[in-house]
């Protein structure tokens, strides 16, 4: 059975489109009723998380962590290379194995949680190798994307509606911190000078950010894209 409206095939019991919302009406068919997957007051059960399986991944991210630890102390007389693995695996489990801790993990919080361990790694990578280069440059480039995608992230759960606008918006400042990006790379290291590639990135995300915040703002042209690539 095919919606009348954008032509989508449904299921013979459903009694409106999934997509448009057109409804179901055929005056000579009949449909079969179907059982329900689950009955309508009763929901299944959750199943609870395993505070053993979460302590069995957070000791698999621990054991190599110690392992190298040791390695390095032992033939390098101090933390040099073990230190670099470390954070690596550090950045991996806050974004993997940090949020199974919590019944319902909120992106909120775990998304800026992410980012500020990612920061802490970049500031360690300047200390060891002594570095000049994480205040004039890392630090304000991933606190900028952090703050981007944190808001990004807070506006699509407590906004859906307004989804495309934010992801529009989104892009756009994407696009704009290129320019600031490229002027501290310039100010940091003295081998690079400001050529203006920044303003290809800003063009290219400009105009995704645009035609998204359009397909937001007029209505047929959203739909169009809905029935041609069921987004």
């Amino acid at each position: 059975m095919y919606c009348i409206k954008c032509g989508v095939i449904m299921d013979d019991g459903e009694k409106q489109c999934p997509l448009c919302k057109t409804r179901v009406y055929h005056p000579d068919y009949i449909s079969e009723k179907k059982e329900d997957t689950f009955p309508k007051d009763k929901y299944p059960k959750r199943e609870k998380r395993s505070f053993f399986v979460h302590a069995l991944l957070t000791g698999l991210f621990l054991l190599p962590m110690i392992i190298v630890t040791l390695c390095d102390l032992q033939f390098m007389g101090g933390i040099t290379w073990s230190g670099y693995v470390t954070g690596a695996l550090l950045i991996i489990y806050s974004a993997t194995v940090l949020p199974m801790w919590f019944r319902s993990p909120n992106p909120v919080i775990f998304v800026p949680t992410f980012f500020a361990t990612v920061i802490l790694y970049l500031f360690y990578i300047n200390f060891a190798v002594d570095g000049n280069w994480f205040f004039t440059f890392a630090l304000p480039v991933a606190a900028g994307v952090a703050l981007i995608i944190s808001a990004a992230v807070a506006l699509v759960k407590y906004l859906r509606k307004a989804l495309l606008f934010i992801l529009g918006g989104a892009f756009i400042l994407f696009g704009a911190g290129m320019i600031p990006m490229e002027y501290l790379m310039t100010l940091t290291f003295e081998s690079v000078r400001f050529i203006g590639w920044s303003f290809y990135p800003l063009i290219t995300f400009a105009l995704v950010g645009g035609f998204l915040i359009f397909l937001a703002c007029y209505r047929p042209a959203r739909e169009e894209m809905e029935r041609k690539f069921f987004v």
